[in-house]
């Protein structure tokens, strides 16, 4: 055991004391330490009953001989931290975490691990620490929230609903009344929000990717299911710990596939590509931008989920969740049945029973929403490193779009453009140095976009940014260009007026300028003055890599 390090022997009798000061007994320390990672808060609805889940885990972890050895680990709401500088904290948050399991886990020689996340930078953080530690490790997250019903009309909102009725009310399509409505009814439980945005894909992706447990992406979380699915956690992770199954050996090379085939059937955040290759980093697995088209051009898009579809993450635990869609995937060869996972056996045993319950909430691959997956990478010479759009939100008349760019340097001022009214049909609004440098801490770009499509502009009007975007956003929204603005990318090059054209189908995106002019504006660019110039998140932009690369923290 690892933390025979920290409690066996004679020289030990100082630590053995200072955890009997605790009141754990001589049994209990001689057993395996397991490190329950607790991100439980007060200002995350879906980390509010994480206590609630960790309870569950420690009689799992107790049932099966082990030790349950609780730590704090820090969380922040991405939509509270919408629209201000709260969200330049968003992204970098994932790297603290990350770092901050590594630090108790190492300092106090755990043995293992459960993971206890749910929301946006929480879940890839703590894959993150799984992949570098290499200690056995299940995530059990906390689940999503029900979607809200209009108390007039019975039809579904979500939190996303809410930022669009912003812009509806911004264009006097809705009053102020009616906002209030769906304000009160959007949100109605605990979780993480209840479309398929940031949250709910990485929680789906943990459980298709081998790290959680069947059911773990879309067990809702006022179900006692999910305090079942905690106490088994608990367990599993003493099998792993027996078996010596480690992070290293689930997250192969195979294991990433089945990720991004999950991905692109269910049409999943644009973020997961940060967050998945910022895991494959810390597991030295290969991963790159063009994975995503070569999976995305094989796997049709099976599930229509908010923010893009009618569904939310209740409708597809009901028809089967993740399990019911891997066995879809599988009987067309999509996805790799061998691949070793976190209930200790393969995926193909863990999917054997699954079954398709609703047909029209999980299509079969022969009558799919759409033939490609949910994501693409565009590649041009505005992103030569590549950028990436939820093509299975955007609408059908965005495929192929060309307009004149209209120009901003922050999302600050392309919303005040926007809810002003002085965008155009046709327009492509270009929101630059809010990269990963340049914001710092690549912002979500939520409100511009949500406004947008609140005010019906969705269908005539484009948003590139080298910032990102919500889980939640919908409409011909690019993010991640790369490079970005504030290390020379050609996006700090555009200029108002400029034609930009957007060709999603052939993967493509052109700043129509030529050669020339482009290299005269290069030579006269210079890098404007970070804005933030002390404490972390001015550490995180002189050592972050490019959004190609996942965002990490370079230099490790």
């Amino acid at each position: 055991m690892k933390s025979d390090n920290a409690k066996k022997g004679l020289e030990r009798a100082p630590h053995r004391a200072l955890f009997k000061a605790m009141g754990y007994t001589d049994t209990e320390i001689q057993r395996p330490l397991v490190g329950i990672a607790n991100s439980a808060n007060s200002i995350v609805p879906g980390h509010i009953h994480l206590d609630k889940i960790v309870e569950a885990v420690k009689v799992g972890v107790t049932m099966a001989g082990g030790t349950p050895i609780e730590f704090g680990v820090i969380g922040v709401c991405d939509g509270i931290a919408m629209n201000h500088i709260g969200m330049k904290y968003s992204l970098g948050s994932r790297e603290l975490i990350a770092d901050s399991i590594e630090v108790m886990a190492t300092a106090h020689a755990l043995d293992a691990l459960v993971l206890v996340p749910n929301c946006d930078k929480i879940v890839p953080g703590m894959l993150m620490a799984a992949a570098r530690l290499d200690l056995p490790t299940v995530v059990v997250s906390g689940g999503a929230m029900l979607a809200g019903r209009h108390p007039r009309t019975g039809r579904k909102v979500d939190l996303i609903t809410v930022f669009e009725s912003v812009g509806a009310v911004k264009s006097g399509r809705m009053t102020e009344s009616e906002l209030l409505e769906i304000e009160e009814a959007a949100c109605p439980t605990c979780g993480s929000c209840s479309g398929m945005f940031t949250a709910n894909s990485m929680n789906c992706l943990t459980e298709a990717i081998g790290l959680g447990l069947p059911g773990n992406g879309t067990i809702p979380s006022v179900m006692a299911a999910r305090i079942r699915l905690a106490k088994q956690a608990g367990m599993a992770v003493m099998r792993l710990y027996e078996k010596g199954i480690t992070p290293r050996q689930i997250l192969t090379q195979q294991a990433f596939e089945n990720a991004l085939a999950v991905d692109m059937a269910l049409g999943c955040s644009t973020n997961t590509v940060l967050h998945l290759a910022a895991i494959a980093a810390e597991a030295e697995a290969d991963f790159d931008l063009n994975m995503i088209n070569t999976v995305s051009k094989k796997t049709p898009h099976l599930c229509s989920l908010s923010p893009g579809g009618k569904d939310h993450i209740e409708d597809l635990n009901r028809a089967g969740g993740i399990p019911a869609l891997m066995k879809t995937l599988a009987a067309s060869g999509r996805i790799h049945g061998e691949c070793i996972t976190a209930t200790g056996r393969s995926v193909a045993r863990n999917i054997e029973g699954a079954e398709v319950l609703d047909p029209d909430v999980i299509r079969p691959v022969d009558a799919p929403y759409h033939e490609h997956g949910g994501l693409a990478v565009l590649f041009g010479n505005l992103a030569p490193e590549g950028c990436v759009v939820k093509q299975s939100a955007v609408r059908e008349e965005m495929m192929q779009h060309e307009g004149p760019a209209r120009v901003f340097e922050s999302e600050e001022a392309a919303s005040e453009a926007i809810m002003a009214g002085e965008i155009r049909k046709g327009d492509v609004v270009v929101i630059r140095y809010e990269g990963p440098m340049g914001g710092p801490g690549m912002r979500e770009m939520l409100t511009p976009t949500s406004t947008i499509a609140g005010m019906g502009l969705d269908a005539h009007v484009a948003l590139l940014t080298d910032g990102r975007f919500s889980g939640g956003t919908r409409g011909a929204s690019i993010g991640h260009i790369s490079p970005e603005a504030m290390a020379g990318g050609p996006i700090a090059l555009v200029r108002e007026g400029d034609i930009i054209a957007i060709d999603i189908p052939n993967n493509a995106i052109t700043l129509k300028v030529a050669d020339e002019a482009l290299a005269s504006r290069q030579a006269e660019w210079s890098a404007p003055e970070p804005r933030i110039q002390r404490g972390y998140m001015s550490r995180y932009a002189r050592m972050v890599s490019s959004a190609s690369r996942g965002a990490v923290v370079q230099n490790r």
